[in-house]
């Protein structure tokens, strides 16, 4: 409430001093609380719970001493809003009292004393044990600086320090005490509900401010401290207009939104077709389904743990290390990489939020970001090794989570083969294996697991190298051994090279203690200090490459645990390589053929650096608290060290293609899938990033992928005719990526009242194309509805490419179709192989392919060309060419160049049950088809396969741009007989 300075009163003041009241307790403890590592985060924290409710910090006896009074961190600003004065605090931290345990205040008398001339040429280190507890008060300071600080509870709880250098590299434990009557409220373990970052630990995002600190991670100055000379720093503070309902930011981050999931629709709000089709599965999900939950995000911490030199035992590190300065809003003072939020009735109702376009805030809810936690990779992995390859189980998961949980994996491979072991298989137990309870049985692997369920996070790319001569100098470190393992294994040297020995994420890293980008010259001090890493300029940032390693994709053709060969399972970045969208530029050089007409990078698409009317972004590219613009501080280093520039092209991580299906299931069931629900550091300030990241793929499917019109609309003779244009707005094959995605056109004739009469490519309401009667189309369901056998799994059912459609049993869709080995006899695989075994989802099993008639971008070269290109790119001979050639096309002219595709509808008029006045084209996408989540549920089992089979009888699609499990991307409206 706002309230005039005349009225106003210390809100924190007490009846009695809030002084120890068990000096016995508080001397047992102090000994635990000064050695953070020393114990289980929960069991710590326990100690240090006591420690605080008991005031144990205000020990003066002890030898702990505070601040001369309460004061301000920065300046108190009044401003005329609507009439009326309000006041807002523009400090650090909200007012505060500092209290310094004897080991700090007498650090600070050798290394800080009060004559400057005294001080050491090298400051020494704060010793093991030292403590600082920054209590916070209620803005601004002047409301409760008169009063006496030991009456006083810090009414936004404390920020406090513990020194034990040996187990970070910046060598303090930080956290957040708030005093509650709750005897858990300060206990990170097991996690509260918000998923959200722990309260306390190493590596926490304080180091944002902190290692701005000239020395040691502080600002401390004994002019601030009780009787030493000097006085604390003075800010301007208009206090005659309060605001004392204001929430300081720091308070504000500790206070995170619940991670609700929608409650469970009772059975009769069940999509009908939904639960038909898998009645089966859904019968057999556990009663409790809290055990299919995955482990919360709060386990997902990974620091630096060595205090020296950050080497491969840090090569990999949580995204938590990295929030705190490039997320946006975390210092609570400065709103870099923000816009402000347009209005929405349900996300910004009344104009006041912001958009997080910080790196971590697009990146963290993408499907990278979710890549870890991804329900349906899981459910694929379940697949694989118990269906499919169960032989080789151990193998292919440590294959497949070398990309979806690829920090966790590389860096349990590096530790193992740094022990000693040949290169481990990461199996997909480990991703779940956290550290609490202590004793657990997954405890030792829980860092591992931590670092999967992270996803493709901020070091898995920025330490990624692929110019020859920093390959050349890394390869030999321990770091790659590993890697190098992996590429023998995914791209052996008979069929790859360089570039293309990277396939399948098998790129080489530096060096664990440094880190690249895009932009030239960045600050460096405030990443070394806080890390120990040194942030550097690579211009490969800015090409293709960075992508292509993930986004092509080599994988053995395995049958009962043999390798019969090697196929390309996904061909994204050599599609784009061939298409009018490449560059023509490496890391390395250049490509023959050059650039295309339309040359454009991965990035420039998923990675946009310009608004929406062309202009590029403009935004620092880190949130710390710098010299020039923050306020001033003691001890704290200067502009030339921390002063950050606004970077021209600043780039959105939004990273993102169509997939709106798991970003669905992330929105809704965030809980279950353990994640958060608003941004750690912009909090209720912003909204929600997840909505970012759906609007972008909105954004996507109906302005930047494709386009669809209906030309040449005859009635002649009881026959009405039509052709339907497919233009491809996109760099690669559309659909691209992995080959169970899919795009189909609805055609319809409909009525003057816009009733359809005639349909092809219609769906019921489980996204299953069917027929006239409602029937499914031949290969939209593999198996029997009970999962008891495929459905005549050798004549590979599927709708063919057609240039023609005459039918409302005939559909257009853009799919890729694979075959397994046969079941019996010799296996011949290849390009040349007539497909001889079943429909197949499995990565591994790929012996043939049926179909791919997927839209070739536009310009795509000849056969010959890509030959050219792939073998620059390191794939030798033709496979690569082929494989990313179409299939089952027939004679169809669009499928030389590409661009688009056009097909033609013929509707006979006397079988109609009205007159047709219009007709209309829609293009629909599909991210997870029926079939593919019906292989998913019968050739799978167990918690993977529970946890999808769940969220799909419980996604509630129907208000959303996926109603009716299809994504509605663009339409030609209907379209006028004879226009």
């Amino acid at each position: 409430m706002a309230v005039n300075s005349a009225d106003a009163a210390c809100v924190a003041l007490q009846k009695s001093a809030q002084v120890p009241d068990d000096l016995a307790l508080c001397k047992r403890l102090d000994p635990i609380v000064r050695k953070p590592a020393a114990l289980p985060l929960n069991e710590y924290e326990e100690a240090l719970n006591q420690y605080f409710s008991h005031f144990c910090h205000r020990d003066t006896t002890a030898g702990w001493v505070r601040d001369k009074y309460v004061r301000d961190t920065g300046p108190y600003v009044a401003s005329l809003i609507n009439g009326a004065w309000v006041g807002g605090d523009r400090g650090t931290h909200a007012p505060v009292v500092i209290w310094y345990s004897p080991e700090m205040h007498a650090w600070l008398k050798t290394a800080r004393p009060s004559d400057e001339a005294a001080r050491p040429a090298e400051e020494p280190p704060v010793p093991d044990g030292a403590m600082i507890v920054k209590e916070m008060y209620p803005a601004p300071a002047a409301l409760c600086a008169k009063e006496d600080p030991a009456m006083l509870k810090p009414t936004s709880g404390a920020a406090f320090m513990v020194r034990d250098a040996k187990a970070s590299h910046d060598g303090w434990y930080w956290g957040w005490y708030g005093w509650s009557d709750d005897p858990k409220a300060n206990i990170d373990w097991p996690p509260r509900p918000s998923n959200g970052l722990p309260y306390q630990g190493f590596g926490q995002y304080c180091l944002n401010c902190h290692a701005s600190a000239a020395n040691n991670s502080t600002f401390s100055s004994l002019s601030n401290i009780e009787g030493e000379p000097g006085r604390p720093i003075a800010f301007l503070s208009q206090d005659f207009a309060l605001d004392l309902g204001s929430e300081p930011h720091h308070e504000a981050l500790t206070d995170i939104a619940p991670a609700v999931d929608d409650p469970k629709p009772a059975p009769k709000e069940l999509n009908p077709d939904v639960a038909a089709l898998f009645d089966y599965v859904f019968a057999q999900l556990p009663k409790d389904v809290a055990t299919l939950q995955m482990p919360s995000a709060s386990y997902d911490t990974v620091w630096v743990k060595e205090h020296a030199k950050t080497t491969e035992k840090s090569q990999y590190l949580t995204s938590d290390q990295c929030v705190g300065c490039h997320d946006a809003g975390s210092t609570g003072l400065q709103f870099d990489m923000t816009k402000p939020a347009p209005l929405d009735k349900v996300h910004n109702p009344d104009g006041s939020k912001l958009i997080n376009m910080s790196p971590y805030g697009t990146w963290r809810n993408s499907p990278m970001g979710l890549a870890g936690r991804d329900p349906i990779f899981f459910s694929q992995l379940a697949s694989e090794t118990q269906t499919f390859h169960p032989e080789v189980s151990p193998q292919v998961q440590s294959i497949c989570l070398g990309c979806h949980g690829i920090q966790g994996q590389r860096q349990f491979q590096l530790d193992g083969a740094a022990q000693g072991e040949s290169c481990p298989n990461f199996e997909r137990s480990m991703a779940d294996a956290v550290p609490y309870p202590p004793d657990n049985p997954t405890a030792e692997h829980a860092d591992f697991g931590a670092l999967a369920r992270d996803g493709i996070s901020c070091t898995a790319c920025h330490h990624a190298i692929f110019k020859d001569a920093d390959v050349a100098a890394a390869k030999d470190s321990e770091a790659n051994r590993c890697i190098i393992a992996r590429q023998d294994q995914l791209n052996p040297t008979e069929l790859a090279e360089g570039f293309a020995r990277t396939f399948t994420g098998s790129y080489f890293v530096g060096a664990a203690d440094q880190l690249k980008g895009p932009f030239e010259n960045p600050k460096q001090v405030p990443m070394k200090n806080a890390l120990g890493i040194q942030p550097g300029h690579d211009e490969t940032f800015l090409k293709s490459d960075l992508c292509g390693s993930c986004h092509t994709v080599h994988l053995p053709v395995l049958d009962e645990g043999k390798t019969l060969g090697y196929t390309f399972e996904q061909t994204t970045y050599p599609e784009w390589a061939f298409s009018d969208y490449r560059t023509g530029v490496t890391a390395n050089g250049t490509l023959p053929e050059g650039a295309g007409p339309k040359a454009q990078s991965c990035q420039a698409c998923h990675m946009k650096s310009h608004d929406e009317a062309g202009q590029p972004l403009v935004s620092k590219i880190a949130s710390i608290q710098e010299h020039s613009n923050f306020p001033e501080a003691e001890n704290a280093l200067g502009p030339d060290a921390i002063d950050l520039e606004r970077r021209v092209g600043f780039a959105l991580h939004t990273l993102v293609g169509l997939n709106v299906f798991l970003i669905e299931m992330a929105d809704q069931f965030p809980d279950f899938l353990g994640i958060p629900v608003q941004d750690p550091m912009l909090v209720s300030k912003g909204v929600d990033n997840i909505v970012t990241t759906r609007n972008k793929m909105l954004e996507n499917a109906e302005k930047l992928s494709a386009s669809i019109a209906v030309t040449d609309v005859t009635s002649d003779a009881g026959r009405l005719t039509a052709k339907v244009r497919v233009a491809s707005d996109v760099g690669h094959k559309f659909p691209s990526g992995v080959g169970f995605r899919r795009a189909f056109v609805e055609f319809r004739a409909l009525d003057a009242d816009g009733k359809p009469l005639w349909t092809s490519g219609g769906t019921n309401e489980a996204g299953v194309i069917v027929d006239a009667k409602g029937e499914p189309l031949p290969g939209e369901l593999w198996w029997e509805r009970d999962c008891s056998a495929r459905i005549a799994p050798l004549e590979r059912r599927h709708q063919p490419h057609y240039q023609r459609i005459s039918s409302e049993g005939e559909a257009q869709i853009y799919q890729e179709l694979v075959s397994t080995p046969p079941p019996s006899g010799e296996a011949m695989c290849g390009h040349d192989a007539a497909p001889a075994g079943q429909l197949t989802t499995s990565f591994l099993s790929i012996c043939s392919h049926v179909k791919d008639n997927r839209i070739l971008p536009s310009g795509y070269l000849p056969f010959e060309d890509r030959v050219t290109i792939a073998n620059a790119l390191g794939s030798k001979g033709t496979a690569l060419a082929e494989d990313t050639g179409s299939v089952a096309v027939g004679d169809d002219p669009d499928y030389v160049t590409g661009g688009g595709d056009t097909l033609s509808y013929e509707i006979d008029l006397a079988s109609l049950s009205g007159d047709v006045a219009s007709v209309e084209a829609t293009l629909y996408y599909q991210a997870i088809p029926p079939f593919y989540l019906q292989d998913r549920f019968c050739t799978a089992k167990g918690t993977d396969r529970d946890r999808l089979a769940y969220l799909t009888s419980q996604l509630k699609l129907d208000d959303t741009a996926a109603a009716g499990w299809k994504l509605k991307m663009v339409s030609s409206g209907p379209v006028a007989i004879g226009d």
